[in-house]
């Protein structure tokens, strides 16, 4: 058997490697580091695969969530509402950019925001929602915007970890997440399902106005070269990350199938097991690709089980051990701990396991035996 990675990177390249080797002479040959014609090609290919009027790439995914929020000009104490489990990136900018973060629960089933809470925060302050697609799952995105739209409140969507997945409405459409709210960010950072070799970052936006803002603040505020219209930073995508993802992009379905199908595999072993709640898998649907396999561990040793993993070979993650309500940086007298149940049960109970496009059969049965085995013995 292959060793078992969390994230096989390798594996994939091997796949590309012609593709991805020519991308990279090119932009050694050419010389063109920064803002080339891969990166113009990229962009274009990407908003035809998303099917968004306008992609702008950027250098990593906290600075698209950032400048997506700068270019809709909140201003200091604007009330953002994001949700408490997830990565703190998401919570980081709205500090840094000295709004008001607004932690809320999440969905005991899918893990995403949830949309009680955001309904029980809104308040004349509320400027915004952060929903994230996490671990690869779509948000309720259908209600999110209905309530954005009920409150006047801008949608700024988190994609990170879901680019590919769709959202399905009650008519019977389907979008591409990251593509439904007023802007959304995403990140190319390696391990993600489409993942550059290095740091990388895009966001997307149907409004024509606020991507020519956008397009200034990512380049220091220039449209003219040392004419700086607006405040901006300096966050772009250099041609050689460009040319990993054009890469890659035409595989990232293939790439969300093979995710799925793991996952499938990974479900059906588990299933009816009185200590495990599996990911819900759809049929016919494409509202999840997988970027983390993700396992509820109830009644039983999940920090246990962890470490039975990592002696076995098998590598495991816990994403997330701390709520951000519960983080030093983000601390707030405002918050109860009432107000999280079901992110304070979540950081006891998750794990994730391995998850990629190259897992095989072997692996599967490997690392399913393993959890089956610690826990039938617990």
């Amino acid at each position: 058997m292959k060793k078992i990675q969390m994230v096989d990177l390798k594996g994939q390249y091997e796949r590309i490697k012609e593709t991805v080797n020519a991308s990279i002479q090119e932009v050694l040959d050419s010389n063109t580091y920064i803002n080339g014609p891969l990166v113009h090609e990229f962009q274009k290919n990407l908003e035809q695969y998303l099917d968004v009027k306008h992609v702008i790439p950027c250098a990593n995914g906290t600075d698209a969530l950032q400048i997506a929020m700068m270019g809709l000009d909140l201003k200091p104490g604007d009330e953002v509402i994001t949700a408490d489990f997830t990565f703190a990136a998401t919570v980081e900018v709205i500090a840094l950019l000295r709004l008001t973060p607004v932690l809320v629960d999440v969905d005991i089933v899918n893990m995403n925001i949830s949309i009680e809470a955001i309904k029980k925060a809104i308040t004349p302050r509320t400027k915004a929602i952060v929903p994230v697609h996490l671990f690869g799952r779509a948000a309720n995105m259908e209600a999110i915007m209905a309530i954005a739209k009920e409150h006047n409140l801008y949608v700024i969507e988190d994609n990170a970890q879901a680019i590919g997945a769709y959202c399905k409405f009650s008519d019977g459409t389907r979008k591409k997440a990251g593509t439904i709210g007023h802007v959304a960010s995403t990140s190319f950072f390696p391990s993600k399902n489409l993942g550059c070799y290095g740091d990388g970052g895009a966001i997307f936006t149907n409004d024509d106005a606020l991507a020519h803002r956008l397009r200034g603040i990512v380049n220091h505020g220039m449209y003219e070269r040392y004419h700086h219209d607006v405040v901006g930073v300096n966050s772009r995508l250099d041609s050689i990350q460009a040319g990993v993802l054009n890469a890659k992009l035409p595989f990232l379905d293939d790439y969300g199938r093979a995710r799925q199908n793991a996952a499938r595999k990974y479900t059906a072993a588990f299933a009816g097991h009185k200590n495990i709640i599996a990911p819900t898998i759809c049929d016919n649907c494409d509202c999840h690709v997988f970027h983390q396999y993700t396992l509820r561990i109830v009644d039983a040793n999940r920090d246990g089980l962890m470490q039975h993993l990592l002696d076995k070979g098998i590598p495991c993650a816990i994403y997330y051990p701390i709520a951000l309500h519960a983080q030093k940086a983000y601390a707030d007298a405002r918050y109860n701990e009432s107000d999280f149940p079901v992110t304070n049960r979540l950081v006891k109970e998750v794990i994730s396991l391995p998850m990629h496009t190259e897992l095989d059969d072997e692996q599967i049965a490997f690392i399913t035996g393993s959890v089956l085995e610690f826990l039938n013995r617990s």
